[in-house]
Formats: C-alpha cells, structure tokens, sequence
C-alpha cells in the first residue's frame, strides 16, 4: 500500500523509507513556531528541565501577536519573557511589535515555511503551511519547549481523508466558503487526529490565499493537518521567499484514505457558520436578515490581500451601517502596506471601518474588538465558540470577507450579491 502526502512528509523527517497510519516516529523539525501566549509556558518549562541550549536559533520562530501592542500588565510581562529568551539564545526569527503580523499569515510571507518540512507550533492553527506542501501541526507548550531544545518530536501517523476539488469558485466565493461547507459536512470532530488531503483539478483554480484558509481551519474539523499538493501558483509564492532546497511530495496513487469527499466549487455558495460552532452551517441565503453589532475582518484565517481586496470592493463608495463596528486587521505589517498602496485603506476609512495594526485581538477575546453581553458579530475569523469574543451570552457568526463586509453596510447577514 502507498503512501500519502503527509506519510511521505514524516518518512522523510523521521529517516525511514515508509511509514503506516498509526506508527509512532521521531521526526526532525524544520520549523518550531510560538507566540506571546504559548512560548512563556514553553519557556517555564525549558528553564524547569534544566535546559540551556536550543538545536538551532535559525529555526525558531517566536511572534508577539496575540495580545500585542500589549494590552495590559499581564501581556506585557508574557512578551517582556519572550524578548529576553529571544535575545539570550539569540533567535534569528523573532518579531516584535513593529515587525510582527498574525503568525500565521507571517510565516509563509517571511518564507519560514516550504513543502516537504515538518513544523510544530504552539497554537493549532499552525495547520495553515499545510498549503505550502509542508507537514505543520499544533503542539502543546512543553512541546514547543522540548523542540527548541532538540529539534526533535513524537508524532503518531495520521491516516487521511482524501478530499478532490472540482470546478471552480463562483462570485463571491472563497477558500473559507469551501472549508466551513467541508466542516459542516465532516463536523468538528470528523476528521479527527487524520489529514486532510486536497487534490483534483480545482485545486488550480484556487489562489494561495484561499488554499491558506482553509488549511488554517483543518483543525475545525478534528484534523491533524491539512495539505496540497504543490503546483505552479505554490512555486511562484515561494519565489522571493525560500531560497533553501525544499522538496514537494505527492500521494502514491494506492494510497489508503478512511474516507473520500467531492467538493464542487462551481456549486459552492457562500457559507456561515452560526454560534456556537464552526460546523453549525448554513447558506448565506438560509442565514439573511440576522441583525449583527460588529463585524471583524481579519485574522490568520482571512487577513490577507486578497481578503481585504474582496471586502474593500463591497465597502468601497458605501457605508458602514448605524449601530455597527466594522474592524479591519491586515494580518501583517506587509499586507498593512500593500493595502494602503492599493487604497484599500482608504477605502474602509471612508466606508466607516477602523484599520488596526495587526493582531488576533478580538479573535480571542482579547483586545481590539471585544463583545458585550447579547451582542452579535460576524468575523472572518475560525473559531465561533460560547465566550470567545466577549460574554458567554455574545454570539459570532464566521463567513468570508466578502460576506461579512456586506453585512457591515446592511447591519444584518447579507449575500454580496444582493448589494
């Protein structure tokens, strides 16, 4: 029996010529990856076991952005650990306020990430350079701890879904419409600690973008991992950006899969997902009319150009409407300027948005877009769970740029195309 993308991957890293769903192996890390939340803990845990190395400062990465520019006293002592671990070991990928962005959006952008490596990272949506062709998946902090110390982790073989993408994606469509509609199909726990692989003709027609949200939403559905098979628009994103050999893998064509799934993206309409999960689906048209008090637009999910380029299209010559808070976060400080350049700023500044540095912020419940209690916000974000952008009685809605930018002009869910 062959082998899938991602079996290939931890053969590969754990030096073995297969491996099967199931198998425990010990792979090499190309990538460890922690933020202001996760790597303190790490940091505890790397002092209390006596350690006082790490395998390789070049492939470390520690980024400030969930609770960052700090917004209390807490945060700020988290990232004032992070600064001084990152300067006595003298890590080379450590971004502070200034030169951070949302992690996930950063580091395929900085070309910390390319196919075939294995990277770990303290928070689950590490699951997102799954579009880049490589294996990378959520750990927990003392994980992260034990692979700076080593360059080393456990993993167990996920075994894997096979999901073939046809046709193409209609106006007003995107990648975080065919991962809410995959989750709605799978529920959160369908795919649980197994990869999902995309492959088939539709994948071409999706742009890098749209292949990151929904690798970045992988573990919605229970997944280990999410991944595509690298292709022309994979190679002209890496260009500029990895200059290290890398090597892309596909499925042997007998490999196994527990399950196969066929998406037509031409049959695709744009997706919701009510509170308070993120498989609780509807259609845009089955969700209209239900009023909202905020909408964010943003995160390492949608955050990026092209996501600000789709919700500034709708803003643009319109407004915000009364009684609404529509927040807009470039993921990271490149996309901040591509997006004034373009004029996208502007755009949202006229529309009645405010732009905000980039962050999670609201994402968590952190900062920068925090709920009060009964309120209703529909966000690009990933996770809709009871209390986490405010009160356990506040309630998000996740969909796409698009959708959420014609809901800021209305105030009530709205299709695009009926602007």
């Amino acid at each position: 029996m062959g082998m899938t993308m991602t079996q290939k991957i931890l053969a590969r890293s754990a030096g073995l010529d297969r491996v099967e769903a199931g198998q425990l192996v010990e792979g090499k890390l190309d990538l460890v990856l922690g933020n202001d939340i996760t790597t303190p803990v790490a940091i505890t845990e790397f002092q209390k076991a006596g350690l006082s190395s790490v395998f390789d400062r070049d492939k470390i990465a520690i980024v400030l952005d969930h609770s960052t520019p700090c917004k209390d006293i807490k945060s700020a002592q988290l990232c004032a650990a992070c600064r001084e671990f990152a300067k006595e070991h003298a890590i080379t990928h450590f971004y502070d306020v200034g030169q951070m962005g949302i992690e996930h959006a950063l580091v395929p952008e900085k070309g910390l990430a390319a196919p075939g490596e294995v990277i770990i990272g303290a928070d689950s949506h590490t699951c997102t350079y799954g579009a880049l062709g490589a294996f990378s998946t959520g750990v927990g902090s003392t994980d992260m701890a034990a692979g700076m110390a080593t360059g080393l982790a456990w993993f167990k073989v996920p075994s894997a879904i096979k999901v073939t993408l046809t046709g193409k994606l209609g106006q007003y469509v995107s990648g975080k419409d065919v991962i809410l509609h995959l989750i709605g199909m799978t529920g959160v726990d369908g795919a649980l600690y197994q990869s999902l692989e995309f492959v088939g003709e539709g994948v071409a027609s999706l742009e890098m973008d749209d292949r990151f949200a929904i690798c970045n939403m992988a573990i919605e559905a229970g997944a280990k991992n999410g991944i595509f098979p690298v292709d022309d628009k994979t190679i002209a994103y890496l260009k500029g950006r990895v200059n290290r050999e890398w090597q892309a893998f596909q499925a042997d064509p007998d490999a196994e899969y527990t399950q196969e799934v066929t998406i037509d993206l031409s049959a695709l309409r744009p997706t919701v997902a009510f509170p308070h999960l993120p498989s609780n689906t509807k259609s845009v048209d089955e969700a209209a009319g239900k009023p909202i008090q905020q909408v964010v637009i943003g995160s390492c999910t949608n955050g990026r150009l092209k996501d600000l380029r789709e919700a500034a299209a709708i803003l643009k010559g319109r407004k915000v409407a009364v009684g609404v808070r529509c927040i807009v976060i470039p993921a990271t400080q490149q996309i901040y300027l591509d997006a004034m350049e373009e004029g996208l700023v502007a755009d949202f500044i006229h529309a009645g948005a405010v732009v905000s540095t980039p962050t999670c912020g609201p994402c968590l419940g952190g900062h920068m877009g925090v709920l009060s209690d009964d309120e209703w916000a529909i966000s690009t974000t990933n996770r809709n769970f009871v209390g986490r952008m405010g009160p356990t009685s506040s309630m998000i809605i996740l969909a796409s740029p698009a959708v959420a930018a014609a809901s800021a002009v209305t105030g009530v869910v709205t299709d695009p195309a009926t602007l």
